[in-house]
């Protein structure tokens, strides 16, 4: 169903989604893209102590892609992340997920957005220890009222290859298998892009490859769309592209990323 502009937004309505458009191009914001950012500024704090995050950023995430952000520390990778994930107000530009502008949305349709329309996997699992694997993975369904699709559930299940663990506490699983389960919760609502901040940053690499691989087939196989943060240049080579920001800028992108060229690309910042 397509958007309409003209039609007026009720309180707890989020704006319906376009309808699906041409890929957006590298470096560009397109009606097509799952999630994008026009001439995005960010500016924390006022006078002489106001610090620009983010400086005229425009990007475009196509459906079904997975990007990374890279960047020194300080560069706004986790601004922009946070931003586009709704998490965050622009001073100025726009952000839109499937063609909704978030400036437009109030508090409450924001939440809703969020809750329906965007998956968060972050650095520190956030799994209820008190639950199972499988209740953890329904908690946000289970909160909201919704049912769960069984066969969409079935499909993350095998995908995250945690068919046999799904009784057993965080407790009693490993720290690749707790992100998993992060993830598959990500994903169940079926979100329009899936945000992950750092999602290796507590794991081992073998835990990590894990975790990594199964991003990668969200993407290639149920055609999930994941925007992550990393510092890592191994973590970044899952991905189909790779933006790098230095100073809250976009600088530079990357296609068809390897470890090699992306650490390559990062000696040119010094990080």
């Amino acid at each position: 169903m397509g958007a309409h502009p003209e039609r007026p937004v009720q309180e707890d309505t989020v704006p319906t989604i376009a309808p699906p458009q041409p890929a957006a191009q590298p470096g560009q914001a397109t009606g097509g893209a799952a999630v994008r950012a026009f001439a995005v500024r960010k500016v924390y704090g006022t006078g002489p102590a106001a610090v620009t995050a983010l400086d005229d950023v425009t990007v475009g995430v196509a459906r079904g892609s997975f990007v990374a952000v890279m960047g020194p520390s300080g560069s706004g990778k986790s601004t922009l992340m946070h931003c586009l994930a709704g998490l965050d107000t622009v001073t100025a530009g726009s952000i839109e997920i499937s063609g909704v502008d978030l400036s437009g949305l109030n508090d409450r349709q924001l939440t809703k957005l969020r809750r329906d329309r965007i998956g968060f996997v972050f650095q520190s699992f956030n799994l209820v220890p008190t639950l199972t694997a499988e209740e953890n993975m329904t908690l946000p369904a289970t909160l909201a009222g919704r049912k769960v699709d069984p066969a969409w559930m079935a499909e993350i299940v095998q995908t995250v290859g945690l068919a046999d663990r799904l009784s057993h506490k965080p407790s009693e699983l490993s720290g690749g298998q707790q992100q998993r389960v992060a993830v598959a919760r990500a994903l169940l609502s079926r979100p329009e892009v899936t945000f992950a901040d750092e999602p290796t940053g507590n794991l081992d690499s073998r835990s990590g490859a894990e975790v990594l691989g199964f991003l990668r087939r969200a993407v290639d196989t149920m055609g999930q769309t994941v925007v992550m943060v990393t510092h890592d240049p191994t973590a970044a080579a899952y991905a189909d592209r790779v933006l790098f920001l230095a100073d809250g800028r976009l600088v530079d992108e990357m296609a068809d990323p390897t470890a090699a060229t992306v650490l390559d690309r990062m000696k040119r910042f010094g990080d």
